[in-house]
């Protein structure tokens, strides 16, 4: 494990940004490094605000008690339910508490090992797999839905390949909802203040963020693609997208989160949520 008090820059000797290419092996390395370097600080900000056992989408706090994206109490008791990077596993620990059957998948052991200590916290125990989101460790047709709120998906260099693994393993009719940076986001700098509501590069450049070590090392990335993008790898995996929900800032809430915050969500989204089903019927 890390060692403790030190920023996952420094651990892992992030020392400038790089604007290249960033293919899927070298994602998956960086990640795995990063959040298991990065876990502790970024529970120790946020884990306030997500709970232990809370489903909250998004920085703009749409929880799922309220908008209820994957469906009814009625429909989640029971069901087999797959928490894509789940991180500490809030939202599935808040799941099972409804009477779904919910696994938690994470590349990260780091965040593992703090939604291992929020299950002991709450007597909630959650199934818990350490595994990459483009290759699903389950069966086809296995599972009656599937979520993910900004786990994996901003991360993997081939999310059509997370969502053609996703659509393979949902039953027919089941519903997949997966929460990421608004794709305009990407257009601004990564800052919640008034430098954060100019436009600085171009909304179809689709090269990645990668934060570089000193031999040019990827230790952090990020992946950019438009909402027709997005789209496009919903379509091409063979599902229905139902909706688009682009939650609104909350007049309540002044809490800055990374780069959202007050001044920005009242301007323009700072989240995309997409609304998915595969298509079919459960006897199909």
């Amino acid at each position: 494990m890390p060692a403790p008090g030190i920023p996952a820059e420094q651990l892992l000797g992030a020392a400038g940004v790089a604007r290249r290419s960033v293919g899927a092996a070298e994602s998956s390395a960086a990640s795995r490094a990063w959040w298991d370097a990065d876990a502790d600080d970024y529970q120790d900000e946020h884990g306030a605000f997500l709970g232990d056992d809370d489903f909250v989408w998004c920085p703009e706090r749409l929880r799922e008690e309220d908008a209820r994206l994957l469906g009814g109490p009625d429909a989640l008791r029971g069901a087999r339910v797959l928490e894509v990077g789940c991180g500490a596993a809030s939202c599935s620990r808040w799941l099972a508490g409804r009477g779904a059957r919910v696994v938690g998948l994470d590349l990260s052991a780091g965040m593992l090992a703090h939604a291992r200590a929020a299950d002991r916290r709450t007597g909630a125990v959650v199934p818990l797999v350490q595994a990459d989101a483009v290759a699903l460790p389950f069966r086809d047709g296995s599972l009656d839905a599937a979520f993910s709120a900004f786990g994996a998906l901003p991360f993997v260099a081939d999310a059509a390949a997370v969502l053609r693994e996703v659509a393979r393993v949902l039953r027919p009719g089941a519903p997949w909802v997966f929460a990421v940076n608004h794709p305009m986001r990407w257009m601004f700098p990564d800052d919640p203040g008034p430098d954060g509501l100019t436009v600085s590069q171009s909304y179809f450049d689709r090269t990645p963020y990668a934060e570089v070590d000193d031999a040019d090392r990827v230790v952090y990335v990020e992946h950019h693609r438009t909402l027709g993008d997005r789209v496009a790898d919903v379509v091409g995996a063979g599902l229905v997208l139902e909706r688009l929900v682009e939650p609104e800032w909350p007049e309540d809430l002044d809490e800055v989160w990374g780069q959202w915050s007050p001044l920005r969500g009242a301007l323009f989204p700072g989240t995309a949520i997409f609304c998915c089903r595969r298509p079919g019927s459960a006897g199909a």
